[in-house]
């Protein structure tokens, strides 16, 4: 009979420990800050109001899941490749910058679903009749925006029709060179060029839209799997509820 009271405490007592290591384990995740790192100015996804308050698809949608998960954050607006480079030096957990889910990012970082689809267009000066497509560009200069979708579809076309890159860390500055001439075009992800065309960037397009990778929300390889597991978890649970749709029409005119 002894026995079996010990047997039964013992059995209690190790109920009541597991309970409590979840508990601590819980109070640690619920206390735990993750650092988010995101782009400046890649509107409609990320760039900054009247205010001077970072917002976009991507500062809501990740307002919106994390609300739906409970976890915490904080947002460091760095700029594409300083935002990769942070989570790449362990700076930052995450990285939500309209970023392309490819091949060789998997090989160093793990992806959320994707978010959103994309694609590539080119655009040139708005007041520009010479340019008319792809054949229009040999010998001229074409402005990429540094580490981005754009800048790989212009790479891999450049030897074919004969055109000279240029370099840029922000579209802003990529832009203005081609509307003062320096470069006869550009290459970017289709609703950002969009949404700017919409906002007066003295940009057209010329081509349609190529089409390119989905956009994912990223982690070390490896790091946080809890971070990507409550994004996918959130990002489901958006979509299902409207939230999703929701943001997207407020920035991204639809139909």
């Amino acid at each position: 009979m002894k026995t079996a009271k010990k047997i039964i405490l013992c059995a209690v007592v190790l109920s009541m420990c597991l309970l409590a290591a979840n508990s601590c384990a819980s109070a640690d995740k619920s206390g735990k800050t993750y650092i988010i790192a995101t782009d400046t100015t890649f509107a409609p996804f990320e760039f900054q109001d009247s205010s001077n308050n970072y917002v976009g698809i991507d500062i809501d949608l990740l307002a919106a899941i994390a609300a739906d998960q409970g976890f915490k954050y904080e947002l460091q607006p760095l700029g594409f490749s300083a935002a990769v480079a942070a989570l790449e030096s362990k700076q930052a957990d995450g990285v939500i910058a309209g970023m392309s889910i490819t091949e060789e990012r998997k090989a160093k970082y793990d992806f959320s679903t994707a978010y959103y689809d994309s694609g590539v267009v080119m655009a040139i000066s708005a007041s520009n009749s010479d340019i008319s497509g792809y054949d229009s560009l040999e010998g001229k200069k074409v402005a990429v925006k540094t580490g981005t979708e754009g800048a790989t579809f212009a790479e891999s076309i450049q030897a074919q029709y004969g055109f000279d890159l240029v370099y840029f860390d922000e579209s802003p500055f990529m832009y203005e060179d081609v509307k003062t001439g320096n470069s006869a075009a550009c290459f970017e992800d289709y609703p950002v060029m969009g949404y700017g065309i919409s906002q007066g960037n003295g940009l057209k397009m010329v081509t349609e839209m190529e089409r390119g990778s989905s956009y994912g929300f990223a982690v070390l390889k490896g790091n946080v799997p809890e971070l990507l597991d409550m994004f996918n978890k959130g990002l489901a649970n958006i979509r299902e509820n409207g939230k999703y749709d929701e943001i997207l029409n407020k920035y991204i005119a639809q139909g």
